[in-house]
């Protein structure tokens, strides 16, 4: 059963960067460097909540591994 669950974790986990990957083959023009400047914050963001969320999968994975 904890298998299936880091299975599907690890599915969705693939599906996300499968995703993330497509977009950003996408450009869209960037106006300005207030935009650009508001892209890069929210890249910062996206990326430390993606590092968070990955290190709790880490911990809940070697936890179910006891």
């Amino acid at each position: 059963m904890v298998e299936d669950r880091s299975s599907r974790a690890l599915a969705r986990i693939e599906q996300a960067l499968a995703r993330i990957e497509a977009a950003s083959h996408r450009s869209a023009p960037i106006s300005g460097s207030t935009e650009l400047a508001d892209l890069q914050g929210r890249h910062d963001r996206l990326k430390a909540a993606v590092q968070d969320s990955l290190v709790q999968l880490d911990q809940l994975i070697e936890g179910t591994q006891g």
